[in-house]
């Protein structure tokens, strides 16, 4: 072999050694943040209030496998877990309190609603459980229609609801889906808004009744189990969510959607046995854990 074959011979390997090198190299586009206060649109939630008829239909919307408008996993067993609905009222305030079902006998509070009667107004405040959205991380939505679920409350077939579900024994139409990454969540939850409602967040606060109310059927066995998790543990120098979503690390974008590596997840293999009943428990109170 002569000089210039060799020339030759060295500059081809050197061309194939940097084609394999970009072909056997991925970037991988990992989601911009996996806090778990991303995954419960509290919009989403105030829309699906507005559009129930009562109680039981507004815990079915929030449980919806094909809706899935929640994305929450506080047990992290793989599975997203039943948000449970319970209410306390007093005259003329009702306080619905939305639980985590995490374990036999645990629940924990994600979000509370209060809705309150004026005179002919109606006022609704949607109010983040501070552990996992920080403190007074408020909305109050106003509604473009007239909710039918104010009919109930102020009509001749009010109720007070206490869900009857709670761990391994839920409605026939729950089936548990694995939630996806935050920012998958975040793109797919929008059409769950009903954007022509306004949903304000500013010079908020929860009245004193609703929050004696409140403490009559709360749950934090999460927050017992994790103290030091809360959201201010998780978000050094932030308030709650508020902030989070102003901050660069909270904003999406199609990019990121397109590019992520979806074949990855840290999700446990195995999963706990579910057991459904076929009909619902006789009673409205019947099963219900407080």
């Amino acid at each position: 072999m002569n000089l210039k074959s060799a020339f030759f011979s060295f500059i081809c390997f050197i061309f194939v050694s940097q084609l394999s090198a970009q072909v056997t190299t991925t970037t991988t586009v990992s989601a911009n943040s996996t806090d778990i206060s991303l995954n419960l649109d509290l919009e989403a939630v105030s829309s699906a209030f507005g559009e129930s008829k009562d109680l039981e239909d507004f815990e079915k919307k929030l449980n919806d496998p094909e809706a899935k408008i929640s994305n929450l996993d506080l047990n992290e067993d793989g599975d997203v877990d039943y948000l449970r609905v319970v209410e306390v009222s007093e005259k003329q305030t009702h306080v619905i309190t939305i639980q985590a079902v995490i374990a036999k006998d645990q629940f924990q509070d994600v979000a509370t609603i209060d809705v309150e009667k004026s005179g002919e107004d109606t006022t609704v405040l949607v109010t983040g459980d501070e552990y996992i959205y920080g403190a007074n991380y408020y909305i109050a939505p106003f509604y473009n229609v007239v909710p039918p679920i104010y009919g109930w409350f102020w009509g001749p077939y009010y109720n007070p609801w206490m869900s009857p579900w709670y761990w391994g024994f839920y409605p026939p139409y729950f089936r548990p889906w694995r939630p996806f990454p935050p920012h998958i969540y975040h793109n797919n939850v929008h059409v769950h808004i009903n954007n022509h409602n306004r949903y304000h967040r500013d010079h908020l606060k929860r009245n004193h009744r609703a929050k004696h109310l409140q403490k009559s059927v709360s749950h934090k066995d999460l927050q017992k189990k994790f103290p030091n998790k809360s959201f201010k543990d998780r978000n050094s120098g932030m308030t709650n969510k508020r902030d989070f979503n102003s901050s660069t690390k909270a904003r999406y974008n199609q990019s990121n959607y397109n590019k992520i590596d979806r074949s990855r997840s840290t999700r446990p293999i195995s999963r706990p046995t579910y057991s459904r009943p076929m009909t619902r428990p006789a009673g409205r109170f019947s099963g219900f854990r407080r």
